[in-house]
């Protein structure tokens, strides 16, 4: 940071002020001293920035009357606008302003004792006024006493802590109490910065508790307890046992924090000269971490009392009977690279720092959030954060960043960073005595390039990153000094590191004794050591690294020749005399400097910021100042670039682009006068001869284009070193027109309406459309064109598509397109449009194997329209791909009839593929799908039957489940049937069949189906669970009979179900019916069954004891009915005949057996039985009672559509 002094305000009758006060939220500034003087003043705030703070006049000057004494303590209570003030006489008046005017609102006088200190809290609530005698006051803002309290000892001062809990008393004799806000003594504040017995016989001459973060997790010292002999130390809270301890050399006054809590200013009297006959006033600015940063010498010989302004930009010094004011310039977390301003703010309600990058051409603002910020440093193209590290490593971190904020690359190490430089290759960080240096373009490039320059990175990586101590010596041609082989000094040196930068030639280091030693990059050696009379602060050096610019603690800026002679030979480098070598200081000298800049192309060219005046210096000479209080940010091409850094940090989110500035150079602004106001260009010429750089030039050879003086253009392009405007000067004098010469200049100036109204003039609209196309100006070109060439506006058409297509707008593009007939185009377009008919409409009008066909084939393909992209595919003649596709996207009927049309075999192929892949991944059902799209009927039979038999749980948890996996496989098998008979049947009707074709043809059917039981039997597996679900439901419904007639016929399924389940349901029905004889039989089957467990056999076979035991294993009488087939009578409830063992069929709705209808009146039919009338199912074929499905209409066994119109006299079922 940097401090200059600004103004100074004197006060009437030569009366010495005691007390200055500045209200940080309003910007009033009271001041009092001897004969009760008490004023309040204000500044005019300044505007624009370009003028600075301290050149503000006085808004207010008031003089309040009411004190006769000495103004002793002057407090504002800033939340309620109230000004509290004392006097010697212990008068305390409270005053507020009544428009604009202040005006006496309470008084209280109690003249035992003067008043020594008032203090608000921190939320201005309550006031702590305390009496030199030890009365202490606590009261509310309206006048209220809360408490009082006589302390048994003479008080000098009080603070408030933060949080308003706590009141610090100071004593006369230098202790510090703590006493909770009810007037309770807590404890005694440490006292570590005074000399062993001295304490006690020390006054305290000031206390400051800044009102930021507090409590045991603050790591920030905010409490700063000053002593009159000049000792001070910053603690974290009233019970610190580790304060940063200070000596400021003086004899304190006054300590104030800044309102940020990051600096503390500590006034005081310093003794000069060899006698220390002579006292000046100083004041002294520290870090919390007791960093000193600064010294100000003021005027006069009391120094009484300091106040920060509300912006902590300024300071008002009471100085025996004047007010002085001083500019302080912080030194911001800021750079500015690539038109890109970065800075960083601390977020205290966050703890961490908002790093914004802005872009300030299109003020697009990039917004990273990062801990412990600590520098920032740009060069031409990337800037560089240096952070803490968020954990107890204690390492920093180094990140490049490019101008939206992307981390480009990073590195950690362990030193502290003290002072960090940048140049467009290396990044240059040092501690007191140790320097890191990092070639970050290195890797920076690499990560550009790829993976190819990778390749070779690893003979360099040792040597990207370097660190070496400052007191180390080079060995003579030596400089690799690689990180992994630095080892920390044990010790610290005597003579740190004071301030370093760096150019692309050169690193130089400076110390605080003065010594600086150059090092040359980017190999790194030690060129030259030498001394400057001076302990520098900022130092600089020029483009070239012959001059360096430096800035010592007092603001005194310098200049000094660091040009290194060569020499034929290598040595040891020794310091050699300001008068032999590098380090003469040049015939140059200038005070209260804060800012400096040297050019980036000219190095003699250089900017500073002087107090609130900007100056631009030539060689050793300044030109006429500009005010300004901006920091300087670049210097290039005679022009200034800077920026209201204040204004931007007090508004980080949304800064203004009036706080960036620009200055031209006077030799700039000169040219420019005499180019504008002077006809002759010859005078022109010899003054930018004499004052030459390239800027220069080319504002000449601009204006002698305008004048077409092309000789003068041509000496000056050259001079300029433009090659190209070389080439247009010559290109201009081959053209025969004046016209079209100012047309073509006007076209270098990017004048291009002006450019176009001179060829139509000479009426060449044919060169006014050739500019307009090389302008990529379409929509210009097609107005000009009009009813022109018709490529021309086919090509017009087609930019103008494209311009619509780069800002998505897809409609326009497609109807420009369309015009242009740009088919190419059109197909993106209507793919980014999703217009799907658009595209398929586009297919025809494509000529045949075209390229565009496979590309709108994939686009359709993409988005799952299949019969689409078949039809680019088609058209291109790619009947592979078609078929690829429809396999892709599941259509395996669609596939199969293209593979069939055009005689594509390898389809089975795929189809087998496809399958197996589903099934490796178990997905069954989708397998089946796959195999019923693809007509493949016999495979999807296999499946379900497969997975009915696999089912977890079988019958006895999902038998509904798995009857409709075998309907479905049986299903299967007889679309199977059908297609083959149909084919069969077609091929017989087209003649194109043989009767042994026709044999051929059954055969392998027969083959094909008999190859699988279950295939050759398809409804075996669902009539054996339909008639288990069946038998269940009779039985459930309390109809034993039906029941076991259904459930009996389960023993022909014993391929299906287990014999557990068939014959247990056996036995239950014929039990529940009394079928005695049967039941045994089933309990016989189940206790001889090798599939039962034994433990269940002997359960049956206990359970049959106690039935049999109870009752003999015989059936009752019941109806005999003929087999249909021998006509022997058997009983109803039989599934086979006993005498020619002749299957009967059964009703697939009741269960029962199905007889022939008895036409003879000798074998009627018993009630009940239907008469014998029969429907069939046209699906499954299987037949029903009719009296059974009256009521439905559906089959109960395949669920299909039932024709009960359609019976019958049943005949024997073959």
């Amino acid at each position: 940071m940097f401090v200059y002094l600004s103004k100074k305000i004197a006060i009437p009758h030569q009366l010495a002020l005691q007390v200055v006060s500045w209200n940080s939220a309003q910007g009033w500034i009271a001041c009092g001293g001897e004969s009760g003087l008490l004023k309040v003043l204000k500044l005019e705030s300044s505007e624009g920035g370009k003028a600075a703070a301290g050149q503000s006049n006085l808004s207010m000057n008031q003089t309040l009357e009411g004190h006769q004494g000495t103004i002793m303590v002057i407090t504002w209570n800033e939340n309620f606008r109230k000004l509290t003030t004392s006097d010697q006489n212990g008068l305390i008046i409270v005053w507020m302003l009544h428009r604009g005017i202040w005006f006496e609102e309470m008084i209280n006088n109690r003249n035992r004792s003067v008043v020594r200190d008032m203090k608000w809290s921190a939320d201005c609530q309550k006031i702590c006024i305390i009496y030199e005698d030890g009365a202490v006051i606590v009261g509310t803002v309206d006048g209220q006493r809360l408490w009082g309290k006589e302390v048994k000892t003479q008080l000098a001062f009080v603070e408030w802590s933060p949080d308003g809990k706590n009141i610090l008393f100071c004593t006369l004799n230098g202790e510090v109490h703590v006493y909770d806000n009810e007037g309770i003594y807590s404890h005694k504040v440490p006292i570590y910065c005074l000399d062993s017995g001295t304490e006690g016989t020390v006054a305290i001459a000031g206390i400051d508790w800044f009102a930021g973060p507090s409590g045991p997790d603050n790591q920030t010292p905010t409490l700063c307890l000053g002593f009159e002999n000049g000792r001070v130390q910053i603690m974290r809270s009233d019970a610190d046992d580790k304060p940063v301890l200070l000596d400021t050399q003086l004899r304190c006054t006054g300590l104030k924090w800044d309102p940020n809590g990051s600096v503390v200013a500590i006034a005081g009297i310093q003794a000069q000269g060899a006698t220390n006959e002579r006292e000046v006033g100083v004041v002294q600015f520290y870090a919390p971490s007791g960093q000193h940063l600064r010294s100000l010498r003021v005027p006069g010989q009391n120094l009484r009392a300091i106040s920060w302004e509300g912006s902590g930009l300024r300071l008002a010094l009471a100085v025996d009977s004047h007010i002085f004011f001083a500019n302080i310039r912080p030194d911001y977390l800021w750079g500015y690279f690539s038109h890109t301003l970065v800075y960083a703010v601390l977020r205290k309600e966050r703890n961490e720092h908002v790093v914004i990058f802005w872009d300030t051409h299109t003020d697009e603002k990039y917004t990273k959030y990062i801990k412990h910020v600590t520098h920032i440093r740009s060069s031409e193209e990337y800037c560089v954060l240096v952070t803490k590290a968020d954990d107890a490593s204690g390492q920093h971190i180094v990140i490049v960043c490019n101008d939206i904020g992307s981390p480009v690359d990073s590195k950690y190490m362990q030193l502290e960073p003290m002072h960090v430089a940048m140049t467009n290759s290396h990044v240059i960080a040092t501690s007191e005595d140790v320097v890191y240096i990092w070639n970050y373009r290195s890797s920076v490039s690499r990560q550009a390039q790829g993976d190819l320059a990778s390749a070779a990175a690893g003979m360099k990586q040792r040597r990207a990153e370097m660190m070496f101590h400052i007191d180390e010596s080079f060995a003579p041609g030596s400089g690799t000094h690689d990180k992994e082989g630095f080892v920390p000094p044990s010790t610290t040196t005597q003579d740190p590191i004071a301030c370093i930068c760096a150019t692309e030639q050169c690193l130089l280091v400076a110390r605080e004794s003065g010594i600086v030693q150059r090092y040359a990059l980017p190999h790194l050696a030690l060129e030259a050591r030498f001394t400057i009379r001076c302990r520098p602060q900022v130092i600089a050096a020029n483009c070239e690294s012959t001059r360096m610019s430096v800035i010592d603690i007092n603001g005194v800026l310098l200049l000094f020749d660091i040009e290194v002679k060569t020499t034929g030979s290598f040595g040891d480098v020794k310091p050699v005399s300001p008068e032999d070598g590098p380090g003469k200081q040049l015939d140059f000298e200038r005070k209260d400097v804060w800012n400096m800049r040297w050019a980036t192309d000219n190095p003699d060219l250089f900017a500073i910021m002087e107090k609130t005046r900007m100056y631009i210096v030539r060689g050793l000479q300044p030109e006429e100042p500009v005010l300004s209080n901006a920091y300087i940010c670049a210097f290039k091409d005679l022009q200034i670039q800077s920026v209201l850094i204040d204004e931007v940090i007090q508004n980080p989110e949304n800064p203004r682009k009036e706080v960036l500035l620009d200055f031209e150079t006077k030799s700039l602004r000169d040219t420019r006068d005499i180019l504008t106001k002077v006809s002759n260009l010859k005078d022109a010429f010899n003054y930018v001869d004499a004052n030459p750089h390239p800027r220069l030039w080319r504002l000449l050879a601009e204006a002698a284009l305008e004048q077409l003086e092309f000789s003068v253009a041509e000496k000056a392009f050259v001079r300029f070193e433009d090659y190209q405007g070389i080439q247009l000067v010559k290109r201009l004098r081959l053209l025969d027109d004046r016209v079209k010469q100012k047309a073509e200049v006007a076209a270098y100036f990017q004048r291009f309406d002006e450019a176009e109204s001179l060829y139509r003039e000479i009426d060449r609209k044919d060169l006014a459309i050739d500019l307009r196309v090389r302008l990529g100006d379409w929509f210009r070109v097609i107005q000009l064109a009009h009813g022109a060439n018709e490529d021309l506006l086919h090509q017009a058409w087609s930019a103008i598509g494209d311009y619509y297509a780069d800002r998505c707008k897809w409609h326009n593009a497609a109807n420009y397109y369309a015009k242009a007939g740009n088919s190419a185009a059109l197909v993106d377009t209507y793919y980014f449009l999703e217009d799907y008919d658009a595209l398929e409409r586009l297919i025809p009008s494509l000529p045949e194997g075209s390229p565009l066909l496979t590309e709108v084939g994939n686009k359709f393909a993409s988005v799952g329209l299949c019969e689409q992209a078949v039809q680019a595919f088609l058209r291109h003649g790619d009947v592979k791909t078609a078929v690829d596709t429809c396999v892709l996207l599941n259509q395996w009927e669609l596939a199969v009839n293209l593979a069939q049309q055009h005689n594509f075999q390898q389809i089975e192929g795929l189809l087998a593929k496809y399958a197996q892949h589903l099934l490796d991944k178990n997905k069954k059902i989708e397998a089946v799908q796959l195999y019923r799209k693809a007509s493949r009927h016999t495979e999807a039979a296999k499946l379900l039957n497969q997975m009915a038999k696999d089912m977890p749980g079988g019958a006895q948890r999902h038998p509904d489940r798995i009857k409709r996996l075998y309907l479905l496989a049986a299903l299967e098998v007889e679309k199977f049937k059908n297609k083959t008979l149909d084919a069969q049947m077609t091929g017989a009707t087209q003649g194109t069949m043989t009767t042994a074709q026709t044999l051929q043809s059954l055969v392998t059917q027969d083959q094909s189906v008999s190859s699988d039981r279950a295939l050759e039997s398809p409804w075996r597996g669902c009539e054996a669970f339909h008639i288990y679900l069946l038998a269940q439901r009779q039985l459930y419904e309390g109809q034993h009979e039906q029941a076991m007639k259904t459930s009996l016929r389960l023993s022909e399924y014993e391929d299906i179900l287990d014999t557990q389940t068939i014959y247990s349901l056996i036995a239950l029905t014929t039990y529940y019916n009394k079928f005695f004889a049967q039941c045994s039989r089933a309990f016989i089957k189940l206790e001889a069954s090798s599939d039962v467990s034994d433990e269940m056999r002997t359960k049956f076979a206990d359970l049959a004891l106690s039935i049999f035991t109870r009752n003999a294993p015989r059936d009752p009488a019941s109806h005999m009915l003929p087999c249909p087939k021998c006509g022997t009578r058997i009983n109803d409830w039989n599934i086979t005949c006993s005498s020619c063992n002749h299957r009967l069929a059964f009703c697939v709705a009741s269960g029962r057996s199905i007889f022939p209808e008895d036409r003879n009146a000798s074998h009627p039919y018993p009630p009940g039985t239907g008469g014998g009338e029969t429907i069939k199912c046209r699906c499954c074929r299987h037949r029903m009672y009719s009296n059974e499905v009256r009521k439905l209409r559906n089959c109960p066994l395949c669920h299909s559509r039932l024709d009960v119109t359609a019976m019958h006299t049943p005949s024997v079922p073959h």
